[in-house]
């Protein structure tokens, strides 16, 4: 049990519980949740919302006995939820296996990644969630059950994005994938009409595509490409993309930063768990002097949303780091933010002045909301809940999912009765 106060990893957002619980079983997580009356489950703290924030307990399930189950015939795998991707990829690849994507810092957990909907980038790859099979979670009464897309098809779909409002994630299981191989190619400066242009051969140019922008020209200053390989691949890359140069040294996304952090460029072939992540996973991430935003979008209307932004470019960009505009597949997954739609991610590292920032929020906000923008339950973002209520079709189904498995609201918080139950905050002690 750790005393607080804790803060998330940008430190932007300070938890008000009293204590950081750390159960060493799933038995004594079952006992603490049970006698809790209010509760939340902290993943790794890559989160730059009050999501994971709770004035009663705050419970970390990375002390959990861990566990890495892959069952090779039925191709799935069934690990910890305080289990790191960059732990399960070293694993499955060892094994033969693979997930289909992962996140772009494989430093943060699988069940606070897959809670909010968190993604890679690819054309036909879908969002972290959308591979999980089952998920096993110690619900308000300290009950341990296990909901799976086989067992509980009326309401699997929505207990995998669930935002810890259904119980503490306890485990998932993910379906698998053969290993495989990419290599990764980067291309340096494109203007932003060439880019807008030929927008959809780009993003499908590689089996997971990333554009990098600081909002100034030329627009995008990186672009990100990881095609799949063999192993033995050593094939020269083309030399332009689309008017982008192929670089000839590593990049690191901020153009200041050292590409030693970064994972293996300049086509070099490598396992996918070492190239689907932009960043080592030996590298472990300090306290960033960062806030992040983003907004998923209709795949179709990509071109036309970032047109509609032209106008408050050079506003963005004063209070930007870097912007990264990806791609992911739909799911059906009720609270995804690719629920039932290809996906365009529009994400922004923000300089660290909430001041500063909030404005500019609010303009991308306003010129973004005709094209049913679903913000990432995890970053920094204004919707409200009434919008929230209409990008989300499944969301009374959601409710009702919540209601039967914590009708006294245990696992709710300010943000989750605000923008789900769509009701003012109630009192949390």
């Amino acid at each position: 049990m750790t005393t607080v106060p804790l803060t998330n990893w940008a430190r932007n957002v300070r938890f008000r519980a009293e204590q950081l619980h750390r159960p060493s079983s799933i038995a004594e997580l079952q006992q603490l949740v049970s006698k809790s009356a209010r509760v939340r489950a902290l993943g790794t703290g890559h989160s730059f919302n009050e999501i994971a924030d709770t004035t009663g307990d705050l419970v970390s399930v990375a002390g959990l006995p861990t566990r890495l189950d892959i069952d090779a015939q039925a191709r799935t795998v069934t690990v910890s939820g305080g289990t790191r991707f960059a732990e399960l990829g070293r694993e499955l690849h060892q094994a033969g296996f693979a997930i289909p994507n992962t996140a772009s810092l494989p430093h943060i957990s699988v069940a606070g990644g897959c809670s909010t909907g968190t993604h890679g980038s690819g054309e036909t790859v879908g969002n972290l969630s959308s591979f999980v099979s089952a998920v096993e979670l110690v619900t308000a009464d300290g009950d341990l059950i296990t909901c799976s897309r086989e067992t509980d098809p009326d309401r699997f779909d929505g207990t995998v994005v669930a935002l810890g409002a259904l119980g503490i994630v306890t485990a998932l299981t993910f379906d698998l994938v053969p290993t495989f191989h990419l290599r990764q190619d980067v291309y340096d400066g494109l203007a932003h009409e060439s880019f807008l242009t030929h927008f959809d051969e780009i993003m499908a140019a590689g089996y997971s595509v990333s554009a990098f922008s600081t909002w100034r020209e030329p627009r995008i200053q990186q672009i990100w490409v990881k095609s799949r390989t063999d192993p033995a691949d050593n094939r020269p890359a083309a030399p332009t993309l689309h008017g982008a140069s192929l670089a000839t040294g590593e990049r690191h996304p901020l153009q200041a930063m050292s590409p030693e952090y970064t994972t293996p460029q300049l086509g070099v072939p490598g396992p996918w768990h070492e190239r689907l992540p932009h960043f080592r996973a030996e590298f472990t991430p300090s306290a960033g002097e960062e806030i992040q935003s983003e907004y998923l979008l209709p795949r179709d209307r990509a071109v036309t949303a970032l047109q509609a932004l032209d106008d408050i470019a050079a506003g963005v960009a004063t209070v930007l780091q870097v912007s990264e505009i990806r791609t992911v597949a739909a799911d059906e997954l009720w609270l995804s933010p690719s629920h039932r739609r290809p996906t365009v991610c529009l994400h922004f590292t923000w300089i660290d002045d909430e001041a500063a920032i909030a404005p500019v929020i609010a303009a991308i906000e306003e010129r973004l909301a005709a094209f049913d923008a679903r913000p990432h339950w995890g970053k920094r973002f204004t919707v409200p809940p009434a919008e929230i209520a209409r990008l989300y079709p499944r969301l009374d189904d959601f409710r009702a999912l919540m209601g039967s498995l914590d009708p006294a609201g245990k696992f709710r918080n300010e943000l989750i009765q605000r923008l789900i139950v769509g009701e003012p905050a109630m009192p949390l002690r």
